[in-house]
């Protein structure tokens, strides 16, 4: 048959992870027409029904089920062939995959990407932003540059850089809402919301020594996006969560402020997470080392 086999695996794998013809469209950057129209050949060419289609989200078929699995095992054993093949050889080369979110990868990780790119003109790389939460091994990629721990045990880590958080607002709002004392005090402040993946939404954890407290806040605001929430801490609508890595120039200037100095969040340290394996590829190896050093 004339086909190439691994970019259809890869497709109906995505098109199972996302369970959306659109959602896989603006993934791939086609039209969700074309994603629709890939699907069907794909239907007609094997005889069988693999996607049970709704008005909102898609469901696998039993015979779907099947192939997603296989398809998962057969794209894991050609990577494993041919990482293999290239881990034998101590000059990086070949298909790099990287995964970070749009915010810092766009500010911080695509110039480190560039620089790497020069210094390794044997690799290709690819970076793609994504908010949602990914997987590695359903999604191929080498690598992802996350804040906080990845809860997937098949992964390796290397730390890059420790970032801690902290409530903070803008002098503006403080003078007029005054600074709460107690965590509890933080129910009667308006409070900005940044959604984040599967984190408790409005549920802020803060601690003092041995003692931690969960606080529901609420806010007249919200957003996924951690620019457009900073820059809401800026223009006076409330109290924000966010990490030094984002604050630091902010409370220099004296833009914006610490709440409640005296307790701490959760971190949300900087990691590389990769495929543990045993031998890795030169490409994959290399770029780790060159993000360590550059994170120094």
């Amino acid at each position: 048959m004339n086909i190439d086999i691994a970019p259809e695996l890869t497709f109906f794998v995505l098109l199972a992870k996302l369970g959306s013809l659109s959602a896989t469209a603006r993934e791939l950057g086609i039209t969700p027409p074309a994603v629709t129209k890939r699907l069907m050949l794909m239907e007609q060419r094997l005889g069988v029904r693999l996607v049970n289609r709704t008005t909102r989200r898609l469901s696998l078929t039993s015979e779907g089920e099947s192939y997603l699995a296989q398809a998962t095992q057969i794209l894991g054993s050609i990577r494993d062939m041919e990482e293999s093949v290239s881990s034998s050889r101590g000059t990086p080369k070949g298909l790099l995959r990287i995964n970070a979110t749009p915010g810092f990868g766009r500010t911080h990780i695509a110039p480190l990407v560039s620089r790497f790119a020069h210094l390794h003109e044997e690799v290709e790389v690819q970076l793609q932003l994504t908010d949602r939460p990914i997987g590695l091994v359903e999604e191929a990629y080498d690598l992802a540059i996350r804040f906080g721990e990845l809860p997937d045990s098949r992964l390796g880590a290397r730390k890059l850089m420790s970032n801690r958080r902290f409530l903070c607002a803008s002098p503006t709002y403080l003078k007029q809402a005054g600074h709460p004392q107690t965590p509890a005090e933080l129910h009667h402040h308006r409070c900005i919301l940044h959604r984040q993946n599967d984190d408790v939404y409005g549920t802020w954890r803060l601690e003092k020594g041995r003692k931690e407290e969960l606080v529901k806040v609420r806010g007249a605001v919200s957003s996924n996006d951690g620019d457009v929430v900073l820059n809401w801490a800026l223009d006076g609508h409330g109290i924000l969560v966010r990490s030094e890595w984002d604050l630091n120039k902010y409370l220099e200037s004296g833009r914006l402020q610490i709440v409640l100095p005296a307790y701490t969040l959760p971190a949300a340290d900087l990691y590389v997470y990769y495929l543990s394996r045993r031998q890795q590829p030169a490409k994959v190896r290399a770029f780790i080392d060159f993000l360590v050093e550059e994170f120094k």
